[in-house]
């Protein structure tokens, strides 16, 4: 029986296609790796370096796009491409949350890190210093010349800011920082006046600034505050006249220095500052007071010492009787004339040819 002869099989149809398909879909797969990678090395890696090798400084405004806030950064030269950190912020969903400001991008700053620092919102912090004892007219000065805010700052009531150093960014505006010394001193002065020992000759809070702006002049070791505020605060529960110099010099520059010791005519000029002519406390303070001055006028030590005079080391000699008292301005006497001949002999040292050196002596000191 013969058999019929074996069909051959055809070929599957479509098997060329199927293989095609695997390849680009491998091929894709593979460019689409490689995107990820470079894309992860891009997010990751170390940024272009600063030119010294410090941080770079970008203002970003409020209400800038991504595609401005990109331009920034590269004409900066803190990231290679504005492209790449848009994609990067939309993809990672930081670029909702990025806050305007001023930023300080450390040298090679990963794209991550960049993105990170604007979403914390870690921006340049300034700091403005206002010195105890400055008068008004020169904090309104002080703040006028910080170069990072804006706007313009008025001239404060003498006595009416907190000395201290206060952080700032750029662009804030100048009467609002003002305005944060102000409320800072008021709350320290709530704090203090509710605190207050009890038995002090003040009817209000204002005079108590009034005085600790005289103790501010007065004295500049702060272990030295509490005892000159119980000095004065003596002499008006007795009913004595204060002799300020330091009131006495703002009754006639209003803040200014007076560029040279008080002179007799001065202290007879007739203004409400003059606390030899007039009893009792100035009409206003003479500068804005730190707290130190503050805390010793509202809980000055108990004692019995009505007088004070310089003793020639930065400090004071105190003194609980007159007699005693003019002992220790007596010294006081002999130290500034031992101090004036010792610059007599400088100054014609200085007037003398080249030669060997002669010994100096120290300043004189004013108070």
């Amino acid at each position: 029986m013969s058999r019929a002869p074996a069909r051959k099989r055809k070929p599957a149809a479509g098997r060329p296609w199927r293989a095609g398909v695997a390849s680009a879909v491998l091929t894709i797969a593979a460019v689409a790796a490689v995107i990820v990678l470079f894309s992860l090395w891009s997010y990751f890696a170390p940024g272009p370096p600063s030119r010294d090798g410090h941080p770079t400084t970008v203002q970003l405004r409020k209400g800038a796009h991504m595609a401005e806030i990109g331009a920034d950064l590269q004409r900066a030269g803190v990231i290679r491409s504005a492209a790449i950190f848009m994609a990067a912020a939309q993809v990672s969903g930081e670029g909702r949350k990025l806050k305007a400001g001023e930023y300080a991008f450390p040298s090679k700053a990963s794209l991550a890190r960049v993105l990170q620092r604007m979403k914390l919102g870690l921006i340049v912090h300034h700091r403005i210093t206002i010195p105890e004892g400055t008068p008004s007219k020169q904090v309104a000065e002080i703040l006028n010349r910080a170069d990072v805010l804006v706007g313009s700052a008025p001239t404060p009531p003498e006595g009416a800011i907190l000395p201290e150093t206060y952080d700032v960014v750029r662009g804030e505006d100048r009467s609002a920082v003002l305005q944060r010394m102000m409320d800072a001193d008021d709350r320290v002065l709530s704090q203090l006046w509710a605190k207050r020992r009890p038995g002090l000759p003040y009817t209000n809070v204002e005079q108590a600034v009034v005085l600790a702006s005289i103790v501010e002049k007065e004295t500049a070791l702060g272990s030295e505050r509490p005892r000159v505020a119980a000095v004065y605060l003596n002499r008006l529960k007795q009913g004595v006249r204060l002799d300020s110099d330091p009131s006495v010099i703002y009754g006639i520059t209003k803040g200014d220095p007076l560029g040279h010791g008080l002179r007799e005519s001065e202290l007879k000029a007739d203004t409400p500052y003059n606390t030899y002519l007039n009893p009792g406390l100035p009409p206003t303070p003479i500068d804005n007071p730190g707290q130190a001055s503050l805390a010793a006028v509202m809980d000055p030590p108990t004692t019995d010492e009505v007088y004070f005079v310089a003793n020639g080391t930065g400090g004071h000699a105190f003194a609980k009787s007159l007699a005693e008292h003019v002992l220790n301005v007596q010294r006081w006497r002999k130290i500034e004339q031992q101090r004036t001949q010792g610059m007599a002999i400088q100054s014609a040292a200085e007037s003398l040819p080249p030669g060997p050196p002669l010994a100096g002596a120290p300043a004189l000191e004013h108070r």
